[in-house]
């Protein structure tokens, strides 16, 4: 876990390449090609990657598909506020460091590590943990939503995957992650829903109209759902959905 953590800060934190203004004060830190980066755009650069890096989270990895199916699963269930939040938001988390492990890995080991150690340039660094992402970005990503984002954008049927751009790439795969993440919480819906129509109609044969539904059926699917063993179901079937991951 920690080399995960490493490799998804080493690469938001990579400085991008620029020579210092002028005025600035610099600090003696060149590279190989002779660039030398002032404190303040180092200082800017942090800031924008802490800034920008919870979108890359959010947008680029596992984490949508997983955090809107555990919360169409909580509604379902009819448990309210149970789990909280912010245990969903830490499951769902956790399990998208498992489920991108293999490729985090490979950005660490092929990229992020020679460039911390030298042996690599910021720009080469960037564009081979880019190719990894895209990777799996594509695929788990519906080629209807990628052509579907380049006609918008007017651009030519691309020959190989390495071709697609960023700008159409991201749309694209977080279209084709909220489509997947609605139907797998579609078919988590179907039982508990079967239990509460079947607990209504049991109330109203019995004429206890006053009674909620949901307050009795909600035992049952609690009990239902730790019977088989729900949570280990949900969690090994929404690691074992995505491609090109474990």
């Amino acid at each position: 876990m920690s080399r995960i953590l490493l490799a998804a800060l080493s690469l938001a934190l990579l400085p991008t390449l620029g020579a210092a203004q002028e005025g600035l004060p610099a600090i003696a830190l060149s590279g190989e090609d002779g660039t030398t980066y002032s404190l303040t755009l180092q200082i800017l650069a942090l800031m924008t990657a802490l800034t920008v890096l919870p979108s890359l989270v959010l947008g680029m990895t596992a984490f949508t598909r997983i955090i809107i199916v555990l919360s169409i699963l909580r509604q379902a269930m009819g448990t309210q506020q149970t789990p909280p939040n912010q245990v969903l938001i830490a499951v769902a988390l956790f399990l998208s460091f498992f489920v991108m492990q293999p490729v985090l890995s490979e950005i660490y080991d092929g990229y992020a590590a020679p460039y911390l150690d030298g042996q690599m340039g910021a720009e080469v660094a960037i564009r081979g943990a880019w190719e990894s992402l895209s990777g799996f970005m594509l695929a788990n990503t519906r080629q209807n939503d990628l052509l579907m984002f380049s006609e918008l954008a007017g651009a030519a049927p691309y020959e190989s995957g390495a071709d697609v751009p960023v700008s159409i790439l991201l749309p694209a795969y977080i279209t084709s992650e909220l489509k997947t993440a609605f139907q797998i919480g579609f078919l988590l819906f179907l039982p508990f829903l079967v239990i509460d129509m079947v607990i209504a109609s049991i109330l109203m044969a019995l004429g206890m109209m006053m009674l909620s539904p949901m307050i009795v059926s909600l035992p049952f699917k609690l009990l239902l759902f730790v019977l088989v063993d729900g949570w280990a179901l949900t969690m090994g079937s929404l690691a074992s959905s995505f491609a090109g991951a474990l």
